[in-house]
C-alpha cells in the first residue's frame, strides 16, 4: 500500500504501527521519527513562520483568511507522483493542516482516486480510536489494538501514581500573543496528570482567553505548550513578560512554576505521543514522580 499522510500524528501513527516505508508522501510538518524528513513533501504551508512571533503568525493567518485564500497547499505534482492508494486528512482544524475537503477535489483528479481517512479527534479515547482506524486502514489491526493496550496500561500507571494527591489548579498555554486556553484533549490530560485545567475545556476548541481570566483563575501550575512555535521562539517571547504587572501577579510565577514545553512533541499532534505528555505533566504537577520531567524548560 502506498500511504500519504497529511498530519503529523498520523505519520507517527504510520511509523508506530511499524509501516513508515509505505509513506509515499507527508506534510511540511512530519518530523517524527527524523525519517520523516526524508520523505516526499506533497503538502506544504502558505505563511512563512520563521524567525517570526506569534503575534506575527497570528495576524498572517488572519489576514489570509479574511482574504479566502487557503493557509495550505498541496502539490498536485507530488501528489500524482505519489500514486497513493490511501490519503490522511482531518477535520479538526482548519488552521492547522488542510481540510477534508480540499484534499477530497484533489484526490477525485488523480488517474486512480485513492480512500481518504479523514480524522476528527476531539478526546483521548478518540485519538486511540483514530489508531484503530489507521491500523484498519492500512491492514494492521492485531499492531495497532497493541498500541492501545500499551498506551492505556501507561495512563492506568499514571492515575495510579496520583490517586489522593493534591490536584493543583492549571492552566496551559497553546498560543502566546494572544493568549489561547488548551482545549480538546488536553484538559483529560491535565486530569489524567492529577491537575485541574482552569480555563481549557474539554473535547471543544482552544479558545482565546484574556491575561485578567488567567489572573482570576490563579493558576499554581502554568504550562506554556504552543501549538506551531519552537520553545527556544517561545522563550524569547516570555522573556519580554518578566516586567508585566499581570505576570507577577499569578502565582505560578511567584512560586517558580511556570514550565516551557515542546507542545508540537507532547501536547498539540493528536497521537501516541501524548501519552508521554500525560507523563511528562505528571511528573510537572507532582515532582515527586519524576515521570519525563527533565523534558521541559522551567522559565525563571
Amino acid at each position: 500500500m502506498r500511504i500519504c499522510s497529511l498530519l503529523p500524528s498520523a505519520t507517527e501513527t504510520v511509523y508506530a504501527l511499524g509501516l513508515g516505508d509505505q509513506l509515499a508522501g507527508v506534510s511540511h510538518e512530519c518530523d517524527v521519527p527524523p525519517d520523516a524528513l526524508r520523505k516526499p513533501r506533497v503538502l506544504r504551508t502558505t505563511l512563512e513562520r520563521s524567525h517570526r512571533s506569534s503575534a506575527d503568525i497570528d495576524a498572517a493567518v488572519r489576514r489570509t483568511l479574511s482574504r479566502g485564500e487557503p493557509l495550505f497547499a498541496l502539490d498536485e505534482e507530488a501528489l500524482r507522483r505519489a500514486q497513493p492508494d490511501l490519503i490522511i486528512t482531518q477535520e479538526l482544524c482548519d488552521v492547522c493542516a488542510i481540510g477534508a475537503p480540499d484534499v477530497i477535489r484533489l484526490a477525485r483528479a488523480l488517474a486512480t482516486p485513492p480512500r481518504i481517512l479523514s480524522l476528527h479527534p476531539h478526546t483521548l479515547e478518540e485519538v486511540l480510536g483514530d489508531i484503530r482506524a489507521i491500523g484498519e486502514a492500512i491492514g494492521c489491526v492485531g499492531e495497532a489494538e497493541r498500541l492501545i493496550a500499551r498506551s492505556r496500561q501507561r495512563l492506568a500507571r499514571v492515575r495510579a501514581l496520583v490517586a489522593g494527591a493534591p490536584r493543583p489548579a492549571v492552566f496551559c498555554l497553546e498560543w502566546l500573543q494572544p493568549p489561547m486556553a488548551a482545549g480538546h484533549w488536553v484538559p483529560e490530560m491535565v486530569a489524567c496528570a492529577g491537575g485541574r485545567e482552569i480555563l481549557g475545556r474539554s473535547a471543544e476548541r482552544s479558545r482565546y482567553v484574556t491575561w485578567e481570566e488567567v489572573a482570576a483563575g490563579a493558576p499554581e501550575v502554568l504550562v506554556v505548550m504552543p501549538c506551531g512555535v519552537s520553545p527556544e521562539c517561545a522563550r524569547r517571547e516570555l522573556a519580554l513578560w518578566a516586567n508585566q504587572p499581570w505576570w507577577s501577579r499569578l502565582p505560578a510565577v511567584r512560586s517558580g512554576r511556570v514550565h516551557l514545553v515542546d507542545g508540537s512533541a507532547y501536547f498539540n499532534r493528536p497521537g501516541p505521543r501524548l501519552i508521554d505528555g500525560i507523563e511528562l505533566l505528571a511528573g510537572l504537577l507532582h515532582p515527586g514522580l519524576q515521570l519525563l520531567e527533565s523534558r521541559h524548560l522551567r522559565v525563571q
